[in-house]
């Protein structure tokens, strides 16, 4: 039997138990309770202090609000593009390091000579300058032919049909008879008669000689090549002015060459191309442009380049397919890889490294493509850095930070001033000259301390070579580099 002194004293202690745990849980609960409250306003302390710039919907990115709310476009709320998330003064920045596991290669943009590059086909022709027609001169008939056909190739002078004219029989016994009276005034006259007739120089001397009537003449071919049409056969009749023959001369040939009415800027009447053909492999032959056709071909939206080729031998002949290379020339051109153009269809970007790793999208106008290089004509400047490899990673994530392309107009104004070289300038003698160096006995050059002197500088271009020779005095300018000096201008001198 349990006392009950006993058993009050275990409900007091289970009480005072009791008490003490609901008291730890409760202090517990209360200090859980502050450090989680803590956390979310510090967050939303350290969110309120970053600065927004604008709002934006991730889906429209250049799209930008002033203030927060739900998006125009999606069922989504807008998102705070804030001020520390933009690399300073602009465009995306990127860690080095995060650049380097990117793959991002840059090129620089340079001053270089572009090829035209420009390679079409064709089709050798007739030359139709080259075509000499046959008539008969007087109403006759055909006694004889000599065997010709179309397509036949004939020499200059070449028989084609002996036409039996009656008209000319009397007309040449009158002049024999005028001519036996001895007056020279009939003589004459009777004489132009016969060449009004159509009777040649040779045929009235003939006749003149002989003294006898030829009414029976050999039409011959006027110049050599090939009888296109010939319309002359044994017996039948022909009328004065019909038309006999028609022979094409084979001496020199036309190509016509289709060239992409894109590329069509790049010829130019005269311009000397060279020509293979699958007939005679290894082989170029030279040609020159003589004329661009006006009319565009509107199936394949190409113009047609006319070159005309001497044809040695009538190894080329009509029909034939050729490949044409045009030009050859070079020039001078703002030039970046091909790679790093960017091409929407609705404009060019390519995307320009700042210092800082920072990456800006530029607006570009291109303009040829040759040998891995596009040409710029708008849009950047001599020096700037592009992004050659990785590009387009950039460009979406520049389009996902709403940034705006500089435009073309505003393009590269700071870098060209950098990029610009200090020029010194001088005058000399020209020792010698090849295509990429000159050796000049100059004139002193106060701003680097130079005393007058003889030695060698790098040309800038071949070009350069061409405007001086040993012995001229010349007026240059030149850049130190690196490499040692290098002459940007130079030109003959003036007589002071």
């Amino acid at each position: 039997m349990t006392h009950p002194k006993s058993n009050r004293a275990r409900l007091a202690l289970g009480a005072a138990t009791a008490a003490v745990l609901l008291g730890l849980g409760f202090g517990a609960g209360r200090l859980f309770d502050g450090g989680v409250g803590e956390a979310p306003a510090a967050d939303q302390t350290a969110s309120d202090e970053r600065e927004v710039l604008y709002w934006y919907d991730p889906m429209v990115p250049n799209q930008r609000f002033d203030k927060p709310g739900k998006s125009p476009f999606m069922d989504m709320q807008l998102v705070p593009k804030y001020a520390d998330e933009v690399g300073e003064g602009g465009g995306v920045q990127i860690d080095p390091a995060v650049s380097q596991n990117l793959g991002v290669r840059l090129a620089t943009v340079e001053t270089g000579s572009l090829p035209s590059g420009l390679t079409a086909t064709g089709v050798v022709e007739f030359n139709e300058r080259d075509v000499a027609v046959v008539q008969a001169k007087a109403a006759g008939f055909v006694q004889r032919v000599y065997g010709r056909a179309p397509a036949d190739v004939v020499a200059a002078g070449a028989p084609l049909a002996d036409l039996l004219i009656p008209e000319w029989a009397g007309a040449q016994g009158e002049f024999l008879a005028v001519r036996r009276t001895g007056d020279e005034a009939l003589i004459r006259a009777a004489r132009d008669r016969l060449r009004l007739l159509g009777m040649s120089p040779e045929l009235i001397a003939a006749v003149e000689r002989s003294g006898r009537v030829r009414n029976v003449v050999t039409v011959t071919t006027p110049s050599g090549g090939m009888i296109k049409t010939l319309a002359v056969r044994n017996g039948m009749t022909v009328m004065a002015g019909e038309t006999l023959a028609e022979v094409n001369g084979l001496a020199r040939v036309w190509l016509n060459a289709a060239v992409p009415e894109a590329q069509a800027s790049q010829v130019r009447v005269g311009e000397t191309v060279r020509a293979s053909l699958p007939a005679y492999p290894g082989e170029a032959f030279t040609g020159q442009v003589t004329a661009i056709l006006p009319q565009t071909e509107t199936a394949s939206r190409t113009l047609t380049a006319r070159i005309e080729l001497a044809n040695g031998g009538g190894r080329l002949r009509p029909g034939m397919f050729a490949t044409v290379e045009f030009g050859g020339q070079s020039r001078s051109a703002l030039l970046v890889p091909s790679e790093a153009v960017i091409r929407t269809g609705r404009r060019a970007l390519v995307m320009v490294a700042k210092d800082g790793g920072r990456y800006v999208p530029a607006e570009v106008q291109v303009g040829r493509d040759a040998g891995g290089k596009t040409e710029i004509l708008a849009g950047l400047a001599a020096g700037e850095k592009v992004v050659a490899s990785g590009q387009f990673l950039l460009d979406s994530e520049a389009s996902l930070a709403g940034l705006q392309a500089r435009p073309i107009t505003d393009a590269g104004t700071q870098a060209k001033a950098a990029a610009a070289p200090t020029l010194h300038r001088s005058r000399g003698r020209v020792e010698q000259i090849s295509p990429t160096s000159v050796t000049l006995s100059h004139d002193p050059i106060p701003a680097l301390q130079w005393p007058a002197m003889t030695m060698a500088f790098k040309l800038a271009s071949p070009q350069l070579a061409t405007e001086a020779k040993t012995g001229d005095r010349v007026s240059f300018a030149f850049e130190q580099t690196p490499a040692g000096p290098v002459v940007r201008e130079m030109s003959k001198a003036v007589a002071q």
